[in-house]
């Protein structure tokens, strides 16, 4: 492991630079050119109501994406009761078609069953 050493000065007194010295913060501030609206300086008074007002634009953001979103999700569930409710449609027709006593002949008769032709005779006992 390598020791920890101070950087050695220039002769001009200066710290050597480290990389090209452009990071993303220097460019930012020579396209915004933030010194012609603001001067020299940031004045600390306007911080924070610019702050809070940021803060309620994200909570409006962040309110509106929530409200986007359980709209989608509504939207889903409400297609899916959509088609449940048109398959359980079908199922009951099918169901009712099938309870006719016309389609169970058709059914039973394959085992030889068949209807009958005359009602019922009711047995009776004299005691």
């Amino acid at each position: 492991m390598s020791q920890n050493a101070f950087r050695k000065k220039l002769k001009n007194g200066n710290q050597p630079k480290i990389g090209s010295g452009k990071t993303i913060f220097s460019w930012i501030e020579e396209k915004l050119d933030v010194t012609r609206f603001l001067g020299e300086g940031v004045p600390v008074q306007f911080v924070p109501p610019v702050a809070f007002v940021v803060f309620l634009g994200l909570i409006y953001i962040w309110g509106n994406h929530r409200a986007d979103n359980m709209v989608r999700k509504i939207e889903k569930v409400q297609q899916d009761v959509e088609d449940l409710r048109a398959d359980v449609t079908t199922l009951e027709a099918e169901y009712m078609f099938s309870s006719m006593q016309s389609e169970l002949a058709k059914k039973v008769s394959k085992q030889e069953i068949v209807e009958l032709e005359h009602p019922p005779i009711k047995i009776t006992i004299a005691n």
